[in-house]
Formats: C-alpha cells, structure tokens, sequence
C-alpha cells in the first residue's frame, strides 16, 4: 500500500497473496468481495505528455468495486475503474475502463465477455455441473 489510509473494505472480504494497494486516491471495495494472487489495484497515474511526466505530474483517481466481485489472479485495475455487483473479472485482466455489474469481463484491455445467467447457477466451470448434495442450499 502507498498510504493504507485510503482504503475502504466491506465485509467479508478476502484477497490471495500479493495483492497491490496504490492508495494514493481512495479504493473502495464492497462485501463479499475475493481478490486472487498478484492482483494491483492502482488509482494512479502519470500523463503522456513528456513535459508532464518531466515534472513528476501524476493524478489519481478512485476505484469502486461492488458487491460480490470476484478479480481473477494477475489482473491490474487502473485509476478511475468502477467494477459493478457481482463481476467476475478474468485471470490476466487489465481494467481500463468501467464494467458494469452481473458480467464476466475478461482481456487487456478488459471488456464484457457475457452476462451472468441461471446457467451459471447450475454449472461452475465450463460443462462441469454443481453437485448440490456438497451444498447447503440450492
């Protein structure tokens, strides 16, 4: 983390190893929410323009993650991202823009690959089904 003051977590979040905290701007982030490894969620940045960068200009900006997201291993949220409820967000992504919520967003630069449906409830990963008996609700 830049600062750790910053940073605003919701309840019953979890994040994997490595995971990078460029607070410079504040970085909110809702209930429920899992992080994988060697994540980086930057608010900061530097402008093209040399000139700029020769005068060590950067901004910041915040980032707001909703409830229920799920950011895949190795992605990077740059400043200014906003990442709807219940998102899951690819292994690799890089997140330029805003993703709306109850996506599967994926690629660099991040997009929307498809929408969550009642697919999804009855199979977990590719063709392979949930076994309800393992669970505690249907």
């Amino acid at each position: 983390m830049s600062y750790g003051k910053h940073v605003y977590l919701g309840e019953n979040f979890y994040a994997n190893f490595n995971l990078v905290l460029v607070d410079d701007g504040e970085i909110h982030i809702g209930d429920k929410v899992m992080i994988g490894p060697n994540v980086t969620l930057c608010t900061t940045g530097h402008p093209v323009y040399p000139l700029y960068r020769e005068m060590v200009a950067h901004y910041s900006l915040p980032i707001h993650i909703g409830n229920n997201v799920w950011i895949g291993a190795h992605s990077v949220v740059l400043p200014g991202v906003t990442i709807g409820d219940n998102a899951v967000i690819g292994a690799g992504s890089i997140v330029t823009r805003d993703i709306p919520a109850n996506v599967v967003a994926v690629g660099n630069p991040c997009h929307v690959l498809r929408k969550i449906t009642e697919r999804d409830k009855e199979y977990y990963f590719r063709d392979l089904k949930v076994d309800y008996s393992y669970t505690l609700r249907k």
